[in-house]
């Protein structure tokens, strides 16, 4: 018997909730939504965990309950790093697949971007949120779990 696939969200600041949801459900999978308590709410679709809102509990619930071949949709870097080492997938809310040919490069990147902070340099944050990487995250994950889905 195969494995079913799980999909994991970290949630909080998830920009496209929505379209996991209905991508998801045309495939039969049901993604599982963590999020702080912070970010309760009674109108939400799909199945929800809730974490303290202590940094990073949501990263460590979804590493302790993640194995080999599911999907994470996250914008954390860091957590990215921990999951491509164990053959997960990770894809960013914009659409971008994250695995071990390029995890070093966007760690070392993060890196220096802090580096550059605590100097006082000024650095750019992300470029706001546009409906083309909504396109590009839905494209993505459809992709994915074509792919996944044989």
């Amino acid at each position: 018997m195969m494995k079913k696939l799980k999909l994991f969200v970290d949630a909080d600041a998830c920009p496209v909730k929505k379209e996991i949801f209905t991508i998801t459900s045309a495939f039969q999978v049901e993604p599982v939504f963590v999020a702080s308590y912070a970010s309760f709410s009674t109108e939400r679709d799909g199945n929800w965990v809730f974490v303290d809102q202590k940094k990073e509990e949501a990263d460590l619930y979804i590493v302790n309950h993640v194995t080999s071949g599911d999907i994470v949709v996250t914008q954390d870097i860091g957590l990215a790093g921990l999951l491509t080492k164990r053959q997960v997938y990770v894809l960013t809310v914009r659409g971008r697949l994250i695995d071990e040919d390029n995890i070093e490069e966007l760690l070392e990147r993060r890196y220096q971007a802090y580096h550059a902070l605590n100097s006082g340099e000024k650095i750019k944050g992300p470029k706001p949120f546009t409906s083309m990487n909504r396109k590009n995250f839905s494209d993505a994950l459809t992709k994915l779990l074509c792919r996944l889905d044989h």
